[in-house]
């Protein structure tokens, strides 16, 4: 005769459970309520006026956030059921189970405290010896924004809009008029799609001047070097002098776009065998060393790396250290960034090429190949003469091996592919927390492992 364990779902607990006893202790809970401990209580938004409700600990909700997000919970209402079901979840909360209205808002308002964080589980792994800042690897990747890219509208499409919505609103109020106190409309009805079509007209306006910014400063941005070509223009003589320089131009162009929902975000591309995506270019800055551990993270809304490496280096904390030599794709080519790096006594090793392999059996017709390009710049000759050499080639190596897992298991793992805020101050914040989680699920298995 078969026997069976006992299933007895309503046999009561003899005497109060300690869910430290469920937890193994090896588990990723441990490590991120001691890391969290190390940050200063200064650097969480708290009512200290002490009115209101009592607030729960700043410590546990950042603790909560960065284990939910470690395992993939991202949303909130996600991480408030999981206080009930998770008992991991359960244990880093202390039993309590703050709503998803109190856990957006802390982390709406507390990504100082989330910085404050990164740098502290940084700070642990250097204690530890198990990040050494010396060789980096870059990179950046598209993650898709909390917007659909069919809210996107050209700056000529939004002022025809705009000019049909406002016909249609003085027809709406026209007809309102005209049917006051006759009863022939439905006095709900219209005031309803009036209110409707004004806040699309209102959005549809404040896009176009977002446009309209936009080109000023792009304008703004140029004009220093049309005015050398002017000057350098004005010092030649004759024929030399060839065509003037076309002063900057201050309107935005008819197909730039910008987004409803998330205005912030661009249309964006893997690369051109990849559909356009309402996204974002998260840049994430690797140890190379071992650790692949996030050493910098910052977000860009510019779909090319070519103007982020400058800005990617200046995101790894002071306290850390600079690093000594910088692994970046073709995507980073950027002679001034690649000599403004140089002059602060960084060496810089950047792919003059694509990266493509061709396959070993390609099932497509073969095609003659192309002869090599030759680079024209002087500093991308030197850099191919250097990534030719022996220790050139084998440093290079540890570009593709260090960083791109990193937005693997970001992705794959972790399991996060969009953000859930919308604005490029928020999104940032929300990438220092994903990049937080992965740290701490990183430093957590280097330090099980030794």
């Amino acid at each position: 005769m078969s026997k069976f364990v006992d299933c007895a779902r309503d046999q009561a607990f003899l005497l109060p459970p300690d869910l430290r006893d469920w937890i193994p202790e090896d588990d990723l809970a441990h490590f991120v309520i001691e890391a969290v401990e190390r940050v200063e209580m200064s650097a969480f938004k708290v009512n200290h006026r002490g009115t209101g409700s009592a607030q729960y600990h700043p410590r546990m909700m950042l603790a909560l956030l960065i284990y939910c997000y470690a395992n993939g919970i991202f949303s909130s209402r996600r991480i408030e059921r999981a206080t009930h079901r998770d008992i991991g979840v359960r244990f880093v909360a202390a039993n309590a189970h703050p709503d998803h209205d109190t856990i957006a808002t802390f982390r709406r308002e507390n990504f100082a405290a989330v910085a404050e964080s990164f740098l502290q589980v940084l700070l642990l792994a250097k204690e530890l010896k198990l990040v050494k800042v010396g060789v980096v690897s870059v990179d950046g990747t598209k993650i898709d924004a909390n917007g659909s890219k069919h809210r996107s509208v050209r700056y000529d499409r939004a002022g025809e809009l705009t000019a049909q919505l406002q016909l249609e609103i003085s027809a709406l109020m026209a007809r309102a008029e005209a049917s006051d106190g006759s009863g022939e409309e439905d006095p709900q009805a219209l005031p309803k799609e009036l209110a409707h079509k004004q806040a699309l007209r209102d959005k549809l306006v404040a896009a176009r001047g977002r446009l309209e910014a936009q080109a000023k400063v792009r304008a703004e941005a140029e004009r220093a070097d049309y005015e050398t070509k002017v000057a350098a223009r004005e010092q030649r003589r004759g024929r030399a002098k060839g065509k003037r320089p076309k002063p900057p131009d201050e309107r935005p162009r008819p197909d730039e776009q910008s987004n409803l929902s998330d205005p912030d975000s661009r249309l964006m591309r893997k690369s051109k065998h990849h559909e356009y995506r309402q996204a974002y270019n998260p840049q994430a800055v690797v140890d190379a060393g071992g650790s692949q551990l996030i050493l910098g993270a910052r977000v860009s809304n510019c779909a090319s790396d070519r103007n982020e490496l400058v800005a990617d280096i200046a995101a790894i904390p002071a306290a850390l250290g600079m690093p000594e030599t910088i692994l970046a794709d073709n995507g980073y080519a950027n002679g001034d960034q690649v000599a403004a790096l140089a002059e602060s006594g960084i060496d810089v090793l950047v792919a003059t090429g694509t990266e493509g392999r061709r396959r070993r059996h390609d099932f497509r017709p073969a095609k003659a190949e192309a002869p090599a390009k030759q680079a024209k710049a002087e500093w991308l000759q030197a850099m191919a003469v250097k990534l030719a050499g022996e220790d050139g080639r084998a440093l290079y190596k540890l570009r593709q091996q260090t960083v791109e897992p990193v937005f693997g298991i970001i992705k794959a793992v972790l399991g996060f592919t969009g953000f859930s805020m919308r604005g490029l101050d928020k999104v940032a914040g929300e990438w220092d927390l994903v990049a937080l989680a992965y740290n701490c699920k990183r430093l957590h298995k280097l330090r099980m492992a030794t």
